[in-house]
C-alpha cells in the first residue's frame, strides 16, 4: 500500500483512538494498531433483524426511480434473501442507528448502496453471493463518515477547503476502522471503503490509483449514482435519473468506470429489463446539472 498521512484521527464511535492526526497510514502502522488493539469478542447480527431496517429498506426502494430498478420476477426477493443471509458485527449496527438519527440521508445512502451492490453484482460477478458475503460492503462503504462530523456532512453553504479534506478523510477513516473491526486490512471490506473515490483513470482519491478491482468498481458506480438522485444538503433539488445516467455514460467515457457496471445499471433502469452485454446507452446528453448546484463548489477558492 502506498503510504498516506493522516491529516486527522481516526476513532470509533465510542472514542477510541485507532490512529492519531499526523501518523502515516502504511502496511506496517496498520499491523501495529491491530497488535496494540487485541480483538474483541464481538457479537453478530442479522442486518435485516436489526431495528428499522428491513421496513426503511423497502420504503426507500420502492420509492423512484429504485421502485422500476427493483422490479421483476425476483429482483428484490432475491436481493432480502441475501442481504438477510450476511451477518454484521455490532459496531455496524451501532453506526447504522447512528446516522439514522442523526443523518438520515447517509443512513439511506448506505443501506441503498448495499441492495444496488448486490444487484449490479449478481450480473457481472461470478459466484457473487459469496463475494457480497465477502464484503459486507454496503452498509460500510461510508462508515469513516463517523469521524466526519455532522456540521459538515450536512451544511448547505459551500464547503471551505479544510472542510472538504476532513470530509475526504472518510475513506482513509473507513479503512483503519474496516481493518479494525474484521482485524484483517486486506479484507474487500476495507478495500471498498478506502477505495470507493478511486477511478480506473487514477482521477479519484485518497491515493489517486488506477482502480481495478470489480467489486470496488460496482460501489463506486452505485454511490455516484444514489448521491446524483438523492437529496443532498448542496443543492436544493436532485438531478434526475436521465440526466444522473448521463454522468456516469461521460465518467465511462473518459476512462474512470467501467462500461460494464455501468451498462448493468442502465438495464435495470428500464422495465424490459433487457441483458446488459446488450444494452446500448444513448450518446445524446440531453440532461441539465440541478440550479444553484454547490457540490464542488469551495466557498474559500479563488
Amino acid at each position: 500500500m502506498h503510504p498516506i498521512k493522516l491529516h486527522y484521527p481516526v476513532t470509533t464511535l465510542d472514542g477510541k483512538l485507532l490512529l492519531p492526526a499526523g501518523s502515516e497510514l502504511s502496511d506496517e502502522s496498520i499491523k501495529a494498531m491491530l497488535d496494540a488493539n487485541r480483538p474483541v469478542n464481538l457479537k453478530t447480527y442479522c442486518l435485516m433483524d436489526h431495528g428499522s431496517i428491513s421496513a426503511d429498506l423497502f420504503a426507500f426502494l420502492n420509492a423512484p426511480p429504485y421502485d422500476v430498478i427493483f422490479s421483476g420476477t425476483d429482483g428484490m426477493s432475491e436481493i432480502v434473501d441475501v442481504m438477510k443471509s450476511i451477518r454484521f458485527v455490532a459496531p455496524v449496527m451501532d453506526v447504522l442507528d447512528y446516522f439514522k438519527y442523526n443523518d438520515v440521508s447517509t443512513y439511506r445512502h448506505m443501506l441503498i448502496i448495499f441492495a444496488l451492490t448486490i444487484l449490479i453484482a449478481r450480473d457481472l460477478v461470478p459466484n457473487y453471493r459469496k463475494r457480497v458475503a465477502e464484503i459486507a460492503n454496503g452498509p460500510t462503504h461510508d462508515f469513516g463518515k463517523i469521524s466526519v462530523p455532522l456540521d459538515i456532512l450536512k451544511k448547505n453553504d459551500p464547503l471551505t477547503s479544510e472542510e472538504l479534506k476532513l470530509l475526504k478523510h472518510h475513506t482513509v477513516a473507513g479503512y483503519v476502522l474496516m481493518s479494525y473491526y474484521f482485524r484483517d486490512p486486506k479484507s474487500i471490506a476495507a478495500k471498498v471503503a478506502r477505495d470507493h473515490h478511486e477511478r480506473m483513470n487514477a482521477s479519484g482519491y485518497p491515493r489517486r490509483i488506477a482502480q481495478k478491482d470489480l467489486m470496488v468498481e460496482i460501489v463506486a458506480v452505485c454511490d455516484v449514482y444514489d448521491a446524483l438522485i438523492s437529496k443532498r444538503p448542496y443543492r436544493p433539488v436532485s438531478y434526475d435519473n436521465r440526466t444522473a445516467l448521463e454522468v456516469l455514460t461521460s465518467m465511462a467515457e473518459k476512462g474512470e468506470v467501467g462500461w460494464r457496471v455501468v451498462k448493468s445499471l442502465i438495464s435495470h433502469n428500464r422495465r424490459s429489463k433487457p441483458d446488459f452485454r446488450q444494452t446500448v446507452a444513448s450518446a445524446e446528453k440531453r440532461g441539465t446539472e440541478p440550479l444553484n448546484n454547490m457540490y464542488g463548489k469551495l466557498s474559500d477558492e479563488n
